[in-house]
Order: structure tokens, then C-alpha cells, then sequence
């Protein structure tokens, strides 16, 4: 009777791991914007899950993953990715790297020379998997196929680790 017991509870014990482990959101399976462990980001002042904060103030947020970064203005959203795989594009006049920071202003999508480095842009804020910030005419949504941005007539981008896409 004890040898029953004992293996029901190992039973019991190896089931709640494996569902841990493989349940999303609980520490199991990588999203695709990342593969790279997370960083720790502070929670506060972050939208909840599929709300749309608007704001007319600057507002800098991280995906979990902790591997793009982006900051929004009035003026439009610069992102940071830290980790890709896609090729790097190439950027008219620009003798430094490029493929990490990409912008959308009125002028449009497109990356930028990278001769002063990555921008460091702090401790940021999470911005959860299907959240989505709005500052001026600018939306992003954070999702775990990357992020998302986008002006108010729709023109933006789709970062994430393996590629980019413009939109629309």
C-alpha cells in the first residue's frame, strides 16, 4: 500500500512540473519575438492585457522577452531589437551596422544607421503579450510574433528576432 502511495505521489509531482513547464506564461516555451532569456522590467504603469493605453506623453516599454524595446512620442516610436536573425538591411550613407533600431515618423518606416550604437533606453516598462500603447497618432501592440507599430493611417512595422515586415 505504501509503494502505491509513493508512486501516485511521483505521479502527481512529475504531472505539475510538465505542466509548468509547457503552459504559456508559466516560465515554459519561448515567444517568437525572442528565444532569449527575459529581463527583468518593471510591471507598473503597464496596460493591462489587450487594453490600449493613449497617451500624448513619451512612453518607453519592452516586450517580456525583454529583446525589443521601444519608445513612443508624439513625434513617432523608435525600436530596439537586442538579438535578430534576419538579414541586416542596408542603409543609404551609413559605413556603420544597422539591422537593431528602427524608426516611423512622418516620414515614414525605415532603419537607422547605427554609428552612434544601439541606444540604451533604460529600464523600460513590460508592455504584456496582446497589450497594446498608443502616444500621439502611433499604436503599438506587443505580441509574442513581435511588435507591432503603426501611424493613424495605418503605415508601420512588424519587428521581431527572424524578420521584419513594413505595413501595410
Amino acid at each position: 500500500m505504501r509503494a502505491f502511495l509513493l508512486v501516485d505521489v511521483v505521479l502527481v509531482v512529475l504531472l505539475v512540473v510538465v505542466l509548468a513547464v509547457t503552459l504559456p506564461g508559466r516560465g515554459g516555451g519561448a515567444a517568437d519575438d525572442d528565444r532569449a532569456p527575459a529581463t527583468a522590467t518593471s510591471a507598473t504603469a503597464s496596460p493591462t492585457s489587450g487594453s490600449a493605453g493613449r497617451s500624448e506623453r513619451p512612453v518607453t516599454f519592452a516586450l517580456p522577452s525583454g529583446n525589443i524595446t521601444c519608445e513612443m512620442s508624439p513625434s513617432g516610436v523608435v525600436c530596439t531589437i537586442g538579438s535578430f536573425t534576419y538579414a541586416a538591411p542596408q542603409v543609404t550613407g551609413c559605413d556603420a551596422g544597422a539591422g537593431h533600431v528602427v524608426r516611423l515618423d512622418a516620414d515614414g518606416f525605415a532603419f537607422q544607421c547605427e554609428d552612434d550604437g544601439v541606444p540604451d533606453l533604460g529600464t523600460p516598462v513590460e508592455l504584456a503579450y496582446g497589450a497594446t500603447q498608443s502616444v500621439g497618432g502611433y499604436t503599438c501592440s506587443s505580441g509574442t510574433d513581435g511588435v507591432t507599430c503603426t501611424d493613424a493611417a495605418g503605415v508601420g512595422f512588424r519587428l521581431a528576432r527572424a524578420q521584419w515586415v513594413t505595413l501595410p
